[in-house]
């Protein structure tokens, strides 16, 4: 048997900022942007390179998902992106105004900041140590 996680759903108030966040700000695909009603949409954007898991854009529809946009992992840190330069990626989005919550840090496992995606959800930037690239993926 054969199982992976394909989508994460992402709660976000809004599905065109959403979408300029992460293809502007953080270099994703676009993968999908499908109308199935008015208000909903499929759309999905990944990292380039990413070839198991993608983010699923869900506009909160009601007012129990709005509660939890910003907040979908209690304040934890929620998603983590491995990158192959931290340095490139770290001042690239510096430049483009993340705002990192935490300074870039070398840990055992590699070098790892942490930043906000426009609603707040907190992210690990990350490039593990090369011993410890198998550990983490």
């Amino acid at each position: 048997m054969k199982q992976r996680i394909a989508h994460i759903a992402l709660v976000v108030k809004d599905y065109d900022e959403a979408i300029e966040f992460y293809t502007n700000k953080l270099d994703f695909h676009l993968i999908e942007d499908t109308k199935l009603t008015e208000e909903k949409r499929w759309v999905m954007v990944a990292p380039k390179g990413a070839k198991e898991c993608c983010l699923l854009l869900a506009k909160a529809a009601n007012e129990k998902q709005e509660k939890s946009i910003g907040n979908q992992s209690g304040g934890r840190v929620f998603l983590f992106l491995f990158t192959d330069n931290f340095r490139r990626d770290y001042e690239k989005m510096l430049e483009r105004g993340i705002k990192f919550v935490r300074p870039p840090e070398q840990m055992d496992y590699g070098k790892v900041a942490v930043f906000e995606d426009l609603y707040g959800n907190m992210w690990d930037l990350l490039e593990p140590n090369e011993n410890n690239k198998g550990l983490l993926h």
